[in-house]
């Protein structure tokens, strides 16, 4: 079988030098052919005409978020990428500044296909030196950058003095303990430090286990509808009237979007779908259908021009740049809309229906409490004990627990046992013996809340 093709994603909030570091990387002598993708935000692509490189394959997906669109664009692209093997030795894909990085890692965890032919060999995040001190304060998705990375290059010391580079060190290792941090100027550092790291380690397949691992979905929202009268018009582009809220059941699994495209957003994609009168729950309802969205919201989209009706069951892109109003053919029943992102942050609303239920998928809740917590326990575990705790925390914790990786010596086994997590997703496997070396569990938790006492107590609880 051929070797799995690395995947390099450098992430970082906006001006923390990531096409800067794609050029260095492209200019160099180093003797690799690289794939490059680009996701620029924003209705123009500009980052393409910016990265420079002649024979190297460069991608863009304009005016989408990775974080948001993972399952569409980022997959259609890789598997592009494939059948042009021959062509390149790596990939390298640079996340536009406001992206989430945690669902483009959580991509190769539970995509079959990507899992076959790509390992995600590192996430790189640069930070800017002199900008960072604010952001940490204002902007929650720089806390999550971070919080994600195997790799932070603190970009941009020159600017700064050296003590407040030193403090600005001290703060990233609070939030992510177990990340290199790299202080560079104008992203220059030898690429030995951002590419071939092996950081994630994904030999063996994940085991699949439906109570705690789900995939993400391509859509972050679903509301079913009940339409009483035929051919609604659908208002998008106004921002102020948002999202109208009824009386209804309302269901986010704990994912909620406080991160916000509004301001750079110029079209949307949207999905209707013919919701069955059974079963009566309206969650149920929105549950039958996610499989069959999913499936429609993986097509290529097409643009509904002005003055065109609404048509269901196909992936239609709007532009939500200016209010308008659009007709559909509806029929009077109960209806599904999936959308590529949150109602409020493109004007969605549908005044002539009756909003049953609403349902956000995602994982993109950004707040200021993330840190990161390690334990170290020298007695042998139970494995039994072990895949209990570890389960149950990730079924109760997983949205909150960023990242975990760590190593256990498990009772009666030579080998050490090698695990690494990004929210609900888990890969682990027996690696090379511990011969001489010392024999402690280590492991490390990144995440929202987390709670020193309850994890010393779940690896007790697993000591053989």
């Amino acid at each position: 079988m051929t070797s799995r093709i690395p995947v390099t994603v450098l992430t970082g909030f906006l001006g923390a030098g990531k096409t800067t570091l794609v050029n260095r990387i492209l200019s160099e002598q180093h003797g690799r052919r690289l794939a490059v993708i680009e996701n620029e935000f924003g209705e123009v692509g500009v980052d393409q005409a910016l990265v420079i490189g002649a024979e190297e394959e460069i991608f863009e997906t304009s005016n989408g978020c990775l974080c948001c669109t993972v399952r569409g664009d980022l997959i259609r692209i890789l598997g592009q990428l494939r059948k042009r093997r021959d062509r390149f030795d790596a990939v390298i894909i640079e996340t536009t500044g406001l992206a989430d990085p945690g669902p483009v890692a959580q991509t190769f965890f539970v995509d079959e296909e990507l899992r076959e032919h790509y390992s995600l060999d590192a996430i790189v995040t640069l930070v800017d030196a002199r900008h960072l001190p604010l952001q940490l304060g204002t902007t929650p998705i720089v806390l999550e950058q971070i919080a994600f990375a195997d790799v932070i290059l603190l970009n941009k010391i020159d600017l700064v003095s050296a003590a407040t580079a030193a403090q600005i060190e001290q703060q990233l290792r609070a939030i992510n303990g177990t990340a290199r941090v790299v202080q560079t100027r104008a992203a220059e550092l030898p690429l030995s430090q951002v590419l071939d790291l092996g950081a994630f380690d994904l030999e063996r397949a994940l085991a699949r286990d439906s109570a705690f691992l789900e995939a993400p979905r391509p859509f972050e929202w679903a509301g079913l509808y009940q339409v009483s009268s035929p051919n609604p018009v659908l208002h998008v582009g106004d921002s102020e009237a948002g999202h109208e809220h009824h009386d209804h059941d309302h269901d986010h699994d704990h994912h909620d979007h406080d991160h916000d495209h509004a301001h750079g957003l110029a079209q949307v994609d949207v999905l209707v779908l013919p919701a069955a009168a059974e079963p009566a729950s309206s969650a149920d309802a929105i549950e039958c259908l996610l499989d069959l969205a999913t499936r429609q919201f993986e097509s290529t989209p097409q643009a509904l021009a002005a003055g065109s009706a609404l048509l269901p069951e196909r992936r239609l892109r709007l532009s939500v740049t200016h209010p308008a109003q659009l007709p559909s053919t509806l029929a009077a029943g109960r209806w599904a809309l999936f959308s590529e992102h949150a109602p409020a942050e493109f004007g969605l609303a549908l005044p002539q229906a009756q909003l049953l239920h609403e349902r956000s998928f995602g994982s993109h809740h950004h707040d200021l409490a993330i840190g990161s917590i390690g334990l170290i326990e020298a007695r042998p575990l139970d494995v039994t004990a072990v895949n209990q705790w570890l389960s149950e925390l990730l079924q109760t914790q997983g949205q909150d627990i960023l990242r975990m990786k760590g190593v256990l010596q498990l009772k009666d086994e030579p080998r050490r046992y090698v695990f690494h997590g990004v929210h609900m997703t888990f890969d682990g496997k027996l690696e090379r013996p511990w011969g001489a070396s010392d024999r402690s569990s280590r492991l490390v938790f990144i995440g929202r809340n987390l709670d020193r006492a309850a994890l010393e107590a779940g690896i007790a609880s697993c000591i053989a």
